[in-house]
């Protein structure tokens, strides 16, 4: 039997040569790290309190320990995940056309690939939830573990709805340029000051929404500049440091919350809907992650170590991004039930000692993430095994999930 290191070796040497050379390496190791880091971001910036009666609470480490948000800098990287987005929706397009199809077949392909796993995971918490209440499993537990599961949900409507835009956002690009993502950034920047001046008051508190549509776009029309090659190293180092330099601004001068998530109780958040520090945070990241690019693709060209990971991290895309949030309920809720109070787990998120415990516990929701993939990596790709009637049930199941959902947050 072969060595674990050399096995791994092996399967890494394989994957290597069988890449096409035309592959855009440096991006599937941007969209990787932009993927990975929704789930660490969710599991170190999200806790749980335990109430008398045994039932989880959703809790958040941001809410005692302030000095904690400059990780939700790192750890939300939503702006890498739009920008190569962007590109990728262009670049699929492009092809799709060059092939006799046109746009509508290929919205189509995209969502299909889009929403199967969300409906997969939506149908099992729906036969999920009476199973739970049976076990006996509070009520108050279960409608935690929804909100969590929902939770990341809503940025796959918000990405289907960017890839719609596809084609008038490569039609902005190619008359607008530049400005055609400057502009998006000008529209929330103008909704911040209506929302946030000194006539704050007399404003609408819907009026914060018209920020949701150009917020998250800006990432995409960066994207979808790059791809167009519009979006060269001038002007990615101009991203860099002039979102830095926002970014600081807006944090000192006119005091943004610092944590890019919400903070249970704040009165302002920075992500719903997107505020002006997020577009900062992005233009920072997208810059850089423009600038890293030839560096970042002759790494992962010299090192097949590495690009093994991210070929799997970027196949189970789907199954990282719907099933994380369940992978640490299946920790914590068999845990609150056995054990009570666990430090990191179930414990109040309030000291430095429940950070280094989650920290301790994250390879355990690793490990537990893999082996909920490893069932429903099914729901990614065509549905060819499922006769009619279990897709007309898992239909009907995850319309009743969602509606639940809907209730619920």
């Amino acid at each position: 039997m072969a060595h674990p290191i050399t096995a791994l070796r092996r399967a890494a040497d394989q994957i290597d040569a069988h890449t096409p050379e035309t592959r855009d390496r440096a991006l599937d190791g941007l969209r990787a790290l932009a993927l990975l880091a929704v789930p660490f971001g969710h599991w170190m910036l999200g806790g749980f309190t335990l109430s008398a009666d045994g039932a989880l609470h959703n809790a958040s480490p941001l809410g005692s320990l302030g000095f904690l948000a400059p990780a939700s800098w790192v750890l939300q990287m939503l702006g890498v995940f739009f920008l190569v987005g962007g590109h990728s929706s262009v670049r699929s397009l492009e092809r799709a056309r060059a092939k006799g199809g046109g746009y509508a077949g290929w919205l189509r392909g995209r969502a299909v690939r889009l929403l199967r796993p969300v409906l997969g995971v939506a149908a099992v918490w729906a036969l999920l939830i009476p199973v739970l209440d049976r076990l006996g499993v509070p009520g108050d537990t279960v409608r935690t573990g929804s909100v969590l599961v929902v939770q990341p949900l809503w940025y796959i409507a918000v990405y289907l709805g960017l890839t719609a835009l596809t084609p008038l956002c490569v039609t902005a690009a190619r008359r607008l340029r530049g400005w055609s993502a400057g502009i998006l950034a000008a529209v929330v920047a103008v909704v911040d000051l209506l929302r946030y001046g000194p006539w704050a008051e007399a404003v609408p508190s819907w009026v914060g929404l018209l920020n949701i549509l150009p917020g998250w776009l800006f990432g995409y029309q960066l994207g979808v500049l790059w791809a167009r090659g519009r979006l060269g190293r001038p002007a990615a180092r101009l991203l860099l440091f002039g979102g830095g330099a926002l970014f600081a601004v807006l944090l000192l001068v006119f005091h943004y919350p610092a944590s890019m998530v919400g903070v249970p109780g704040a009165e302002r958040t920075n992500s719903h809907p997107p505020s002006l520090l997020v577009l900062a945070l992005a233009a920072l990241q997208c810059g850089a992650a423009v600038l890293l690019r030839e560096r970042l693709g002759r790494l992962l060209k010299r090192r097949p170590l590495l690009w093994l990971p991210v070929v799997v991290v970027n196949l189970s895309a789907m199954t990282i991004f719907c099933w994380h949030q369940s992978a640490m309920l299946a920790v914590a809720v068999p845990g609150a039930a056995a054990l009570g109070t666990v430090p990191g787990l179930t414990g109040a998120p309030d000291s430095l000692g429940w950070v280094a415990a989650r920290l301790a516990l994250l390879p355990l929701f690793g490990a537990v993430l893999v082996a909920i993939g490893w069932f429903t990596r099914r729901f990614d790709g065509p549905w060819t095994t499922f006769s009619r009637t279990w897709k007309a049930v898992a239909g009907a199941a995850a319309a009743l999930f969602a509606a639940y959902a809907l209730g619920v947050v």
